[in-house]
């Protein structure tokens, strides 16, 4: 069975000179996907007016809540006891999004509930990825 979390979440984007703004997104877990979570991000706040979703490893979500974590385009810290803080790279430049600690950690909890960390199912996703090789898809 195919479950899908969302959770609307309060954050700040802090903008090159050091601005903030407050921004909602919707933290996105699903069961199809059980080792990535999603950021979407409203169309309001993109440079090309059109809504964005980052997608990365839920293992980094929960390193980054502890300690810095990640390499590549997407990068976590905790801010502080309370806060913590993802950084996202891309062609177009950098995003700095601070959200509290205790909203991602819930979710994180949450996304558990749905396919336990150690239980994902990879069986779908090796299929799919061995059939887009050999063509068959």
């Amino acid at each position: 069975m195919n479950r899908t979390l969302e959770h609307s979440a309060r954050a700040r984007l802090i903008t090159p000179g050091y601005q903030e703004l407050p921004l909602v997104v919707t933290l996105r877990y699903e069961s199809t996907d059980p080792l990535a979570v999603h950021i979407d991000f409203p169309e309001d706040v993109s440079v090309d007016g059109e809504s964005v979703t980052w997608t990365f490893s839920r293992a980094l979500l929960g390193e980054g809540l502890e300690h810095p974590a990640g390499i590549g385009e997407v990068h976590l810290w905790p801010c502080g006891p309370t806060r913590t803080v993802v950084e996202l790279h891309s062609p177009h430049g950098l995003a700095v999004v601070r959200f509290r600690t205790a909203q991602l950690q819930r979710f994180l909890n949450r996304s558990y509930g749905i396919v336990a960390p150690g239980m994902e199912d990879l069986g779908p996703q090796v299929e799919r990825g061995l059939a887009l090789l050999l063509g068959a898809a």
